[in-house]
């Protein structure tokens, strides 16, 4: 039996393909593509602009699969977070973060992640998978969906973050991908300014986002020398801060010298010294750069402490002195662990132990 093909899995190129493999029109994909992912409808008898028999043989042929609902818990704040199984033992987060000038919807690349940062929830549930094209893009649809944005004919979602569980640049063909779907003029058609990508520093994956597609960068700093940030982010150690840095001047120079954000967690003692301050000052001098300081948001078995307000304050103040644009980035949906850092908590224990428990009751 051939295998279903999944609609949320191809982009226009892969879809118009696959129309001329059924000897069909190749803008037949344009019209699925509208369908999709302007109107919400995956619904073939609701392609009223296609022939009968072809939504019939559509619907022996193809699927709309995308990842599953689970919970959805709303943050006094008005955030909003979904539980979404991907798999009998997975299940990855988003959220969504409303605010008065845009919606922001922070986006999973893997189940789990391998980098195994040290103030990290995800990084401690350890990595299951990548996630397919249609599993990250049906995210957005999902999101859109529950949102009421088809219905309304309203864009609630104005920015779409890859700072979710994972690191997307490892697995970079898959999140490329539902990224130019994101932005194409017959998918969500973002801006690729309002599209961003951020990762922990995997050197070769910059380089080849860079030549690859256009779209906003964020660097997972959170140090700003090689003893600190190996302890915080342990794939500093293959692509230390000299390389990393290295990596970013090439990317801002093939990027007309886009600003590139710069994301570091205030942890109390760590690295929130007014020398941490001068380094981050010092190392960020080569590039383009904004700074978002990170409140860290503690988690069960956590070792660090956030830093108190003041401190936060003087560290910020030192960057802003010295030119650096930056801003301390307000924590939101921490009452239900869907600030930075805490997506997933025991989420994936929790399904590994149900999986457990169901193997045993079969022996």
């Amino acid at each position: 039996m051939n295998p279903v093909t999944n609609f949320f899995d191809m982009n226009q190129h892969a879809m118009r393909e696959f129309f001329t493999r059924m000897e069909e029109k190749p803008y037949r994909a344009d019209q699925i593509m509208k369908w999709i992912y302007h109107q919400g409808i995956t619904d073939f008898d609701k392609m009223t602009d296609i022939s009968k028999d072809l939504r019939q043989h559509l619907a022996e042929q193809t699927t709309f699969s995308i990842p599953t609902p689970v919970s959805r818990q709303t943050s006094r704040d008005g955030t909003r977070k979904w539980l979404l199984r991907i798999d009998e033992l997975n299940c990855i987060e988003t959220v969504f973060i409303p605010e008065k000038d845009r919606g922001t919807l922070c986006i999973s690349s893997q189940a789990g992640c391998p980098l195994n940062c040290s103030f990290c929830s995800t990084g401690k549930q350890g990595f299951n998978r990548n996630l397919s094209v249609s599993e990250i893009i049906g995210q957005l649809w999902l999101a859109n969906l529950e949102l009421g944005s088809f219905q309304q004919r309203q864009r609630l979602i104005t920015n779409v973050v890859m700072m979710g569980m994972g690191e997307p640049l490892l697995n970079f063909d898959n999140v490329v991908m539902a990224m130019e779907l994101m932005k194409h003029d017959l998918g969500f058609n973002l801006s690729q300014k309002r599209v961003t990508l951020s990762t922990a520093g995997i050197v070769p994956g910059i380089d080849r986002l860079a030549e690859t597609t256009r779209v906003s960068l964020a660097v997972s700093l959170h140090a700003a020398n090689d003893d600190t940030r190996n302890k915080l982010v342990p794939i500093n150690r293959r692509y230390p801060l000299s390389e990393l840095m290295a990596a970013c001047q090439r990317y801002t120079k093939r990027r007309d010298n886009d600003t590139i954000t710069f994301e570091y967690v205030m942890l109390d003692g760590i690295n929130d010294s007014e020398r941490d301050a001068r380094q981050l000052v010092n190392i960020l001098s080569t590039v383009p750069a904004k700074v978002n300081l990170i409140p860290f948001n503690p988690f069960p078995g956590s070792q660090y402490k956030c830093s108190s307000k003041q401190t936060i304050d003087q560290f910020r103040d030192i960057l802003m002195q010295h030119g650096v644009i930056t801003i301390t980035r307000k924590t939101r949906g921490d009452d239900i662990d869907a600030a930075c850092g805490q997506l997933v908590g025991q989420v994936i224990a929790r399904a590994r132990r149900l999986q457990q428990g169901h193997a045993f009751q079969q022996q």
